[in-house]
């Protein structure tokens, strides 16, 4: 049996327990795991007030609330309850059972019961200063094995994805020198038990602490300084601790296994770094009637404008802005983080405004920054004050969800994606719309390196390149290919757009699906594991 730990789960819109496209991964990895019917359950958090729950102020800028989440409908009470140790004092978790979505199981952990002196220690992803955030990496870690032992489920391989669960390596430690193993018979042993997925590249993606905080909140369970560092450094990163806790270690896309072994070539004692592309779950990200009509070779602009007119009213039911449902329409939602440069669009007033007033394109944007990231808040700003200078043209959607990820991925007629090569781990959205016949134009960076077939499945621009002024390269590169190749098919060859959306389809479904990803995760990640196992035992 594997057990995937991870922070946050993205399994439904109604159940808000994570932030973004790492949570919605583990929701889609434990839906295919269910399809497939393989061993494997879910290790993570009940978090009560979920991530954040972001909206535009008057000024038009982002501000946060953080709704309480009550519906305790999708959970079965396990009768389990575990203790961890947090800053020399006690703290009970209550452990329960996602019951609702037929997926492989999640036990989640909560720490907001009567008896706890901070319960809200389980309320909020990722908020919180650096020793809430290390109180709750002890939770999922330590408190996650310990669950997985009060359960009694037998657990042959421990799946790391991030550096958020290494704890659950610490703890695997010290049950095993308790068991009267030294400190390196117990590492080496712990090590065949773990893999471990690395997801960013960008530095605050890899979290490190200072050791006095480890120490003074409980994160060395029983181990000294001196074993901590060999661990994970000093200071202690979750990243570097996660590489030498595991046999193997994973990245998300091709690309981004070449910039991970380039970036943690210095750590000793590492795992390697294999390749193992992302996948959704075609099942919960595929429009129905698209999924009927590509697989009939059917009508699928006809299905797709169908899925366009949900999109157009929703925007019109949020917003009030009426879209022309027969013009282009431009789509980019994802995390609001710099990097992914969300406004490079609207950098080019020359060649931008002529489009939108001819009525050409159209634009839809959504997406979070993260609380404390003022540069992407004010990215979002941005944004939104074109949005305000072109009413019916330029529209953003407030507090980006599941839901209304499902919606745009499935509704605009392009998927636009300009990260900074080489900062994109992997761009799932991307594989989503892509599944919908969304065909996508974006940087070669993250999955669509290996997916972009240009003007077969969709479109690149900047042709890969990385150096000075990056941002002006590929601005005009993205106008060049939008203004003579895209434009011009849109308009007027739809026989061609349609081929496209077919090969799209194919590409996605095949070579991007979360089933794909599975698979590759047992024959390449898992399986190495347990055959050298077998080899010692």
């Amino acid at each position: 049996m594997v057990a995937y730990f991870c922070m946050e789960f993205g399994l439904h819109p109604d159940f808000p327990i994570y932030s973004g496209g790492l949570g919605v991964l583990a929701g889609d990895y434990l839906k295919a795991a269910a399809d497939d019917g393989y061993p494997v359950v879910g290790v993570g958090i009940l978090w009560r007030k979920g991530y954040t729950a972001q909206y535009i102020n008057e000024q038009g800028y982002p501000y946060d609330l953080a709704p309480e989440f009550n519906n305790l409908s999708f959970l079965k009470d396990t009768g389990v309850k575990v203790q961890v140790t947090i800053k020399q004092q006690p703290v009970t978790c209550k452990v329960w059972l996602v019951d609702h979505f037929s997926n492989a199981p999640l036990y989640l952990l909560d720490a907001d019961l009567p008896e706890n002196k901070e319960p809200w220690l389980t309320h909020s992803l990722y908020r919180g200063n650096g020793d809430d955030r290390i109180a709750q990496e002890i939770i999922l870690g330590i408190g996650g094995v310990r669950a997985l032992r009060a359960l009694g489920l037998a657990v042959d391989i421990y799946h790391f994805n991030e550096g958020h669960a290494v704890l659950a390596g610490i703890e695997l430690i010290r049950e095993k020198m308790a068991a009267g193993l030294s400190f390196h018979q117990a590492l080496n042993a712990t090590r065949r038990q773990i893999v471990f997925t690395t997801h960013t590249p960008v530095p605050a993606g890899n979290e490190a602490h200072h050791h006095g905080a480890l120490a003074y909140v409980g994160a060395y369970n029983g181990l000294s300084y001196e074993q901590m560092k060999q661990i994970g450094g000093d200071p202690f990163n979750m990243t570097v601790a996660g590489l030498r806790l595991s046999t193997l270690s994973n990245a998300v896309s091709e690309l981004h296994g070449e910039t991970a072994r380039k970036m943690w070539h210095q750590v000793g004692d590492a795992s390697p770094i294999i390749a193992i592309t992302n996948g959704v779950h075609q099942d919960t990200w595929q429009a129905p009637d698209i999924a009927l009509a590509a697989a009939r070779r059917g009508n699928l602009i006809e299905a797709h404008q169908a899925n366009k007119q949900l999109l157009l009213a929703e925007i019109q039911h949020r917003t009030g802005q009426i879209l022309n449902p027969d013009a282009l329409l431009i789509g980019f939602a994802r995390r609001a983080a710099t990097y992914k440069r969300g406004d490079l669009i609207l950098q080019h007033k020359e060649e931008l405004l002529p489009l939108l007033e001819s009525g050409r394109i159209q634009l839809v944007f959504s997406g979070k920054a993260h609380p404390q990231d003022e540069g992407g808040k004010n990215m979002v700003a941005k944004i939104v004050a074109m949005a305000k200078a072109f009413p019916g043209k330029v529209v953003f959607l407030e507090n980006y969800d599941m839901a209304l990820g499902q919606i745009l991925t499935r509704g605009c007629d392009i998927w636009l994606n300009n990260p900074q090569r080489p900062l994109e781990a992997s761009g799932t959205s991307g594989m989503k719309a892509g599944m919908n016949g969304v065909l996508n134009f974006s940087t070669l960076d993250g999955w669509w390196v290996e997916g972009c077939r240009h003007g077969i499945n969709g479109w690149q621009f900047g042709d890969g390149y990385v150096g000075p002024n990056q941002d002006y390269h590929d601005l005009n590169a993205l106008y060049r290919v939008l203004k003579t190749e895209i434009l011009p098919t849109f308009e007027q060859d739809k026989a061609k757009w349609a081929q496209m959306m077919h090969a799209s389809i194919e590409t996605c479904t095949q070579q991007f699906s979360a089933r794909r990803m599975l698979k590759e995760y047992y024959d390449r990640l898992y399986w190495p594991l347990t055959a050298a196992e077998e080899k010692i035992s």
